[in-house]
């Protein structure tokens, strides 16, 4: 009995020796490959603070942001989706100048998709006298979708370059047997240019509004390594 269980052991290991054997010693040719593409952002974040002591008739932070509403409401901007208030913790900041009076602030984020609604919202929230606007970062909404597809188009990629290697060689390549994926495989360009604040010191009289700009795109990449069977 002993005997027949250590022939048994004996035999699972070397099939389980066999196998692993084979898998290694099989050629197999690997290639790597990356394959990227350039988007343009679809989400910018845009911080506003009302501040009772920069604009330019005093106006209080409710009677500010009252014209902020009707401004965003003007430009067809869902605020119910797209401003938050930065610090939930509190609807206000205090600030004391000189010991004697005190300022109260408030601080939104607003969520804009394009470049055009940007130019709208910094016209026209200077002219209702909110100087504190600035691009805060810029980023596109469906990147995961994105990069998913970006995977498959650089595992395709790396499937044609092993085929036409392998057909070099008078052969052909068989399933993929190893795929590796790294993960760092998106870059976001931060955009400096358009990171800016309007000046409270600006002539509206002889002021435009901002001309049709875009933003700087962002890029994505994927990087993929794929080991194919040589047949």
């Amino acid at each position: 009995m002993k005997l027949s269980f250590s022939i048994f052991i004996f035999c699972c290991m070397h099939f389980i020796g066999i196998s692993q054997k084979n898998f290694i010693d099989q050629p197999y040719i690997q290639t790597s490959a990356t394959y990227d593409t350039l988007v343009v952002p679809n989400k910018i974040s845009i911080a506003i603070t009302l501040n009772e002591a920069d604009n330019k008739n005093k106006k209080s932070v409710e009677a500010l942001e009252k014209e902020m509403l009707a401004v965003f409401k003007k430009l067809n901007i869902n605020i119910e989706k797209d401003l938050f208030l930065s610090d939930i913790s509190s609807n206000y900041k205090y600030y004391f100048l000189k010991g004697q009076n005190i300022i109260k602030t408030k601080d939104y984020t607003l969520i804009v998709r394009d470049a055009q609604t940007v130019g709208a919202v910094l016209y026209n929230l200077e002219q209702i006298g909110i100087a504190h606007v600035k691009i805060e970062k810029t980023e596109f909404e469906h990147e995961d979708a994105l990069i998913l597809t970006l995977k498959s188009k650089a595992i395709e990629k790396a499937q044609q370059t092993a085929a036409t290697i392998a057909a070099t060689l008078h052969q052909k390549i068989g399933k993929a047997i190893f795929i590796e994926v790294e993960r760092n495989n998106h870059v976001f360009s931060q955009n400096k240019a358009m990171t800016f604040s309007v000046s409270e010191t600006i002539d509206l009289a002889a002021f435009t509004p901002p001309p049709i700009f875009d933003f700087e795109k962002i890029k994505f990449s994927a990087i993929v390594t794929v080991n194919f069977i040589l047949e």
